[in-house]
């Protein structure tokens, strides 16, 4: 079964931090550009940062350096350390996975919310 299954959201207070973590079944991992996505309400949803298949990463300008994408094909999941928290960074996060234009997969998605 092709699947993407976000997990590691919560509510976490301005300053802290978070990993979510990505698991993918049914594709062929490795071959996928793999990256972040999160959507706040009202506003459209937005890349936060991506990884190739050979470990190119790109983020989002507005980060300022706080997140890191990572991936481990042997275990077929990518994840993203969130640090330095704020709350404009609350939204739901979704795991993207890409193979050029051939495929383009989605994951449901895991609520971060940052507040005190």
């Amino acid at each position: 079964q092709v699947q993407l299954v976000e997990s590691g959201g919560g509510l976490v207070q301005p300053g802290g931090s978070l990993r979510l973590s990505c698991a993918a079944s049914g594709i062929m991992f490795r071959m996928y550009t793999m990256g972040w996505y999160r959507q706040a309400p009202g506003k459209e949803r937005e890349l936060v940062a991506s990884i190739t298949s050979v470990g190119t990463t790109r983020y989002a300008d507005s980060l300022l350096g706080r997140f890191t994408i990572s991936r481990d094909n042997t275990k077929n999941t990518a994840a993203l350390q969130m640090n330095i928290l704020k709350p404009e960074d609350t939204a739901l996060y979704y795991c993207n996975a890409q193979w050029g234009d051939i495929r383009n997969l989605w994951g449901k998605g895991t609520l971060v919310t940052v507040s005190s």
